[in-house]
């Protein structure tokens, strides 16, 4: 697209993806699946941050939640790699507390101010629907919801 000469270039929205839609995206959930493939597809720039890293990790450990997973361990640990290497990395300065009452998500917002994200895609809408500080350039949204916007 050229504007006035100059050619303009249109930046991937910057998103959180929570612990639970890698999970899903692991065990075969379809929008999870399809908001992760999103991500290492480069429609969308997903942010990283260590906290979040860590719970990555942490969780990928819990065999049991996978027991029904399309992938093995070994493939689910592959794919959190390409997932990093796709992932920009932020760091936080300033934590944003109180501000949930789940104190395991405010990572989350903190991760997302600090990142200048637009978006946080989980299947966790209820905790953050109580959010107690509000950022009006920030949305919640499920993965569907995160796709719907990226066909539009």
């Amino acid at each position: 697209m050229e504007i006035g000469g100059e050619f303009a270039t249109i930046k991937p929205m910057r998103v959180i993806l929570d612990t639970n839609i890698f999970v899903g995206a692991c065990i075969g959930a379809g929008a999870a699946n399809r908001a992760v493939a999103a991500c290492l597809q480069g429609q969308a720039t997903p942010l990283m941050g260590t906290t979040l890293f860590n719970e990555y990790e942490d969780v990928l450990q819990r065999h049991k939640l996978f027991e029904r997973s399309r992938l093995d361990v070994d493939e689910r640990q592959s794919l959190l790699d390409i997932f990093i290497a796709r992932c920009e990395w932020v760091r936080i300065y300033y934590a944003w507390r109180p501000n949930l009452h789940d104190e395991g998500d405010n990572h989350l917002i903190e991760l997302a101010i600090a990142g200048s994200a637009e978006m946080i895609v989980t299947r966790n809408l209820r905790d953050f629907r109580q959010m107690e500080l509000h950022f009006p350039h920030l949305r919640i949204c499920t993965p569907e919801d995160f796709l719907e916007e990226l066909q539009s």
